[in-house]
């Protein structure tokens, strides 16, 4: 009797966690929907972009002003979102819309925002977001073949700052 089903099943069976140990550990897709980060992201409609999330930074705190970044909602539960890292802790940001004009990052929050201001709900809604809602970095577009390519991070705009910490870090340490 032939076992013609054994390697198949012996490779899924050891293939299948080690994929399941990488999109949690590593890296994992993501797919964009809503016009929140146009143009970076469906420049052309409110979905269709697919993102490779590194989730390795999250794990490490590598995330830095100007990052996309996929986390938890912190107003949706279960709901995913994708924005960009606007300030990080002890930056004191120029609001739009939010109920104070310039809010204090607090240590281990961030503040974040969609590229698109009119359709993004973000920050400027429910202020500093805790950075252990953070899943990771968006770094590729995977999907569509035709947009492909690294995610680049965009620097910080000046004029959001009413005070950056980073600029006056070396002044403290001396």
């Amino acid at each position: 009797m032939s076992l013609w089903w054994y390697e198949p099943l012996r490779t899924f069976l050891f293939l299948f966690p080690a994929a399941l140990t990488a999109s949690h550990v590593l890296c994992a897709p993501a797919r964009v929907e809503g016009a929140s980060m146009q143009p970076t992201l469906n420049p052309e409609s409110t979905h269709g972009d697919v993102v490779l999330i590194n989730k390795w930074t999250a794990r490490h705190g590598k995330v830095r002003r100007g990052d996309v970044i996929a986390l938890r909602a912190p107003d949706r539960h279960g709901s995913l979102i994708i924005k960009r890292v606007v300030g990080l802790e002890n930056d004191v940001i120029l609001t739009r819309g939010y109920s104070e004009t310039r809010v204090r990052v607090p240590p281990g929050h961030a503040w974040i925002e969609g590229d698109c201001r009119q359709r993004s709900h973000d920050s400027n809604d429910y202020g500093p977001v805790p950075l252990g809602l953070l899943l990771g970095r968006a770094d590729w577009i995977v999907w569509p073949l035709s947009r492909i390519g690294r995610l680049e991070r965009q620097p910080a705009c000046d004029e959001r700052f009413a005070y950056r910490a980073d600029y006056y870090k070396h002044d403290e340490d001396n």
